[in-house]
């Protein structure tokens, strides 16, 4: 589902205040930027585009910022939103956080899940450690 216009515009110019803010690495405020524009996003959260692009942003800024258990927290969310099952983005940041908390074996599959969906390309501007856990499933 779609958020009416006014809505939508008001998450997105939200959005765009957190993501200027992660460029210039001010990450907590950027979180709380991207939960101001999720506490838009009626109820229920997972039934709504914009609530998987936001979920998204949260994960990865808590990724970022060294905060993995909320990151897969965010991450997981993501996934039950529209299209979040098909996102490698998703993929490959939920199984560097799973890495990063010790589930290696967890980690693996999102891992692979990214590089099915994406091929290595997704993988390249990544720290190779994450690509080592799957080279030798492929």
């Amino acid at each position: 589902m779609e958020l009416q216009d006014e809505l939508y515009e008001r998450v997105v110019i939200i959005c765009s205040q957190g993501d200027d803010l992660v460029n210039s690495f001010d990450l907590d405020n950027a979180i709380q930027m991207y939960l101001k524009a999720l506490d838009l996003v009626p109820e229920p959260k997972h039934n709504w585009e914009a609530s998987t692009w936001i979920y998204i942003a949260l994960g990865d800024t808590c990724y970022m910022n060294k905060d993995y258990n909320a990151s897969k927290d965010f991450l997981f969310n993501a996934i039950n939103c529209p299209d979040g099952i098909e996102n490698p983005f998703i993929m490959l940041r939920l199984g560097e956080t799973l890495y990063e908390l010790g589930d290696v074996n967890k980690a693996k599959d999102y891992l692979l899940r990214a590089y099915i969906l994406e091929g290595y390309s997704i993988f390249e501007n990544e720290e190779e450690k994450y690509f080592d856990v799957i080279k030798s499933e492929i």
